[in-house]
């Protein structure tokens, strides 16, 4: 048996399907298929039983995932104590944050990034899932929740605020100020899935016949709000610089966030990791009135 065995077994585990593992492989299904078929085979046992395309480990399965999972963990910790000891300004560095946040602010600090050091190429992954920073996902992170778990490394840019806002056109045919109840008012939300705080502000705050339009994206909410369907929850540094919208309520406190830069500790000293912290977390630093909310107050 070798790595790739392994590597196999947790991609089909995490997946729970042949056609997720083959994606997470950068493999085809039916290369999947025929690894599976001849590796237990190989072994002479059943590691997954199949019912209707979706795969559960057996016990031998269970048996084989605990060591592939014993060995990822050793494999990725010598990964990041190698990285964390590379001096060089060069190579590539994995960024990941949320939508919003990528679309308004980070092209900016990041291009200021690029411009002083050329060498380092910048994945961004705009995601507004949390991607694991100890399997490696991401090197960095910047999230609206404080570092829990103890092999983090991270240092607080701000605290972010959210706001209701509305359109010229749309406060053209309703009523102001606009305060709760919010009677007579049409909102823009979340999908049923959407698990956000600012999602749960609005469910409990309206009631579901005022939700007139719903999207998993907070960019297209805005688009929503600019075409006129209804008023939406975003956070100020989104709605504040945009000139066709404006801010219609205070920041609501119960939805302000700690926004945080975070990495692994084993990385923190890596030379690029150091740069990205000190120019892109300072960038972040020098905009905490436009993340706080401060920068521009509609009535």
């Amino acid at each position: 048996m070798d790595w790739n065995d392994f590597r196999l077994i947790l991609a089909i585990s995490r997946a729970g399907s042949l056609k997720g593992a083959a994606r997470d492989l950068g493999n085809d299904h039916s290369t999947i298929f025929r690894w599976l078929n001849a590796l237990e085979a190989k072994l002479e046992a059943q590691l997954f039983d199949r019912n209707g395309g979706v795969y559960t480990s057996t016990e031998a399965g269970d048996r084989m995932l605990l060591a592939a999972e014993r060995m990822e963990l050793e494999a990725l910790a010598v990964d990041r104590e190698i990285t964390g000891r590379d001096a060089r300004l060069s190579g590539n560095l994995r960024i990941t944050c949320s939508e919003s946040l990528a679309y308004r602010i980070l092209n900016d600090l990041l291009a200021e990034f690029r411009s002083r050091h050329e060498g380092i190429t910048v994945e961004l992954l705009v995601d507004n899932r949390q991607l694991d920073l100890l399997r490696r996902e991401a090197d960095i992170a910047i999230r609206a929740t404080r570092p829990v778990e103890g092999d983090l490394f991270g240092r607080q840019i701000a605290e972010t605020a959210w706001a209701l806002y509305a359109s010229p056109r749309y406060l053209a045919d309703h009523d102001r100020p606009v305060t709760a109840p919010f009677e007579g008012h049409r909102f823009i939300g979340w999908d049923s899935s959407a698990v956000a705080a600012a999602a749960k502000w609005l469910t409990d705050t309206v009631s579901s016949d005022q939700i007139v339009y719903r999207s998993s994206s907070l960019i297209n909410q805005m688009m929503a709000v600019k075409a006129g369907i209804g008023m939406a929850l975003l956070p100020c540094y989104l709605g504040d610089q945009e000139t066709d919208i404006e801010s219609v309520s205070l920041p609501e406190a119960a939805l302000t966030r700690e926004l945080w830069l975070i990495t692994h500790r084993d990385l923190r000293n890596t030379a690029r990791v150091r740069a990205f912290f000190d120019i892109v977390g300072q960038g972040l630093v020098d905009r905490r009135q436009l993340l706080e909310g401060s920068a521009r107050r509609g009535g």
